[in-house]
């Protein structure tokens, strides 16, 4: 190939493809310019020490382990750097077996993070972002997101990735069955960083809920909390904690999906806090198949009505008049809510709540149920009110009070598009695939996801199973120590 060299501007193409056709538009292409082999070197060794530097930062722990035994063996002999390793084993050793939990944690889990970095994410995390079309290429050069820092847990972990200027986390959550099957996990989700630009990959590498959750123990008086009762486990393998105070819950779930155990869960959570006087629970049970087996409890310690003919209606038209019977007496008095024997927290339970807003045959009482409903969720909460409502149908026109409910549990759903209807828009994006949740009782039974008030982004939990004999004991306990009281 014949080229033109040509004396024009500086900052222009100076050489020309020379062209046998007079009529062809030139070819214009830079000058080639040749670098002097030190400056190549020295650029060469630059980068080897920039390298070297990041290495020493990213591993100063076993760097600085491994710089003292030498300086140790060089100074002392081998025996010296031995002896401090076995101190060191004997410790930890001795660690583990007293407080295993602060052990793992504070040994275990950053060694098995920093182990996962390299041998899982950093060695993989060219190709699988690639493939997933989450780098950007401009004049040749190749743009990858970072990873900042690696988080391991009992069953997940938590990778914090700085994202391209200008990138999104929809981006992230379209890709998620790519990063799932490129790093070798069961299930990836995208939740918010810690600040603008960053976000956390949640790996599933196991599932802590495939196994049903016996009924939990009946915790001491002290040991309850309104903000906060054990109901069940997260997906962490950490306990699940339901708020009561100051909120309402609504657990959509299909027929079989476990709103039963969430409902059990919680009543058996509140039992020592019944058998004192500071918690009643008023149930309504349509079904008459539900909450029946602890009809004597709450008729003890609250209200039970399964009257279809308007007893149901009357219990919560009670509930909405003594509501606001507390509020007047409250009002300049108080802001805050504290149980007492006076004024007791008190829980609606309200078992297939769609019956009573929706499937009710007579119109009057489907009114007067909406009307009730909407006073105690839209101003219960301040004044120690809490409605639990379950329903199956999750759909607008069965039920427009959800939007009342801060709180939302979705359990076994049947349609993709009800994820979002029950826990609010965008949802599933986020990771709560209650549609995908088996529908064997063994496997899926009360696995749901759940979306608090205070956070977008859905957790997967799993309610405690309690059985009819679990509820016949919680019964006859209840009642043996209602009879021991009033011997007494």
């Amino acid at each position: 190939m014949a080229w033109e060299f040509r004396k024009i501007r500086p900052g222009e193409n100076v050489a020309v493809e020379s062209q046998r056709d007079p009529f062809a538009a030139p070819k214009w292409a830079p000058p080639v310019w040749h670098m002097p082999e030190g400056l190549v070197l020295l650029v060469n060794a630059v980068r080897v020490l920039v390298r070297v530097a990041v290495f020493l930062v990213r591993n100063i722990v076993p760097v600085s382990a491994a710089a003292g035994l030498g300086w140790l063996a060089y100074r002392f002999g081998w025996t010296v750097p031995v002896l401090v390793v076995a101190l060191v084993l004997v410790l930890l050793g001795t660690w583990a077996a007293a407080d295993p939990p602060s052990f793992v944690r504070y040994a275990v889990r950053p060694v098995q993070g920093r182990w996962r970095l390299a041998w899982i994410y950093r060695r993989h995390w060219q190709p699988v972002l690639v493939t997933a079309g989450l780098t950007k290429t401009h004049k040749g050069r190749e743009y990858l997101p970072s990873i900042v820092r690696v988080r391991c847990g009992p069953t997940s972990d938590r990778v914090l990735v700085r994202m391209l200027k200008g990138q999104a986390p929809d981006a992230w959550e379209r890709v998620v069955p790519n990063l799932a099957h490129g790093f070798g996990a069961a299930l990836v989700r995208v939740r918010e960083g810690d600040r603008p630009g960053r976000l956390w990959l949640e790996f599933v590498r196991r599932d802590a809920l495939a196994h049903p959750l016996p009924a939990l123990p009946i915790p001491s008086r002290s040991a309850v909390d309104l903000s906060g009762i054990i109901v069940g486990r997260t997906e962490d393998g950490s306990p699940w904690r339901l708020r009561l105070l100051g909120t309402h819950v609504l657990i959509a779930g299909a027929t079989g999906a476990g709103k039963g155990s969430v409902i059990w869960s919680t009543v058996r959570a509140l039992l020592p806090l019944m058998l004192a006087g500071l918690v009643e629970v008023w149930a309504i049970d349509p079904k008459r198949m539900e909450l029946s087996y602890g009809r004597a409890l709450f008729e003890r310690f609250g209200r039970y009505s399964s009257d279809p003919r308007g007893g149901m209606v009357r219990l919560l038209e009670d509930a909405a008049e003594d509501m606001n019977a507390r509020a007047e007496q409250f009002a300049g008095v108080t802001r805050s809510f504290v149980p007492s024997t006076a004024h007791p927290f008190r829980v609606v339970i309200v078992d297939e709540l769609a019956f009573l807003t929706a499937y009710c045959p007579e119109r009057d009482l489907r009114k007067r149920a909406e009307s009730a409903l909407a006073v105690l969720t839209s101003q219960g909460r301040s004044v120690g009110y809490c409605v639990i409502g379950a329903q199956q149908d999750a759909r607008k026109e069965v039920n427009n009070l959800r939007n009342l409910f801060p709180d939302r549990i979705a359990l076994r759903l049947d349609e993709d598009e009800q994820v979002d209807m029950v826990l609010g828009d965008g949802a599933r994006d986020r990771g709560a695939l209650a549609d995908q949740i088996s529908s064997v009782p063994e496997v899926g039974a009360g696995v749901g996801f759940v979306r608090l008030e205070t956070s977008p982004d859905p957790v997967r939990v799993r309610a405690a199973y309690v059985s009819d004999d679990d509820i016949r004991d919680m019964v006859a306990l209840a009642l043996a120590d209602l009879d021991a009281g009033e011997a007494a």
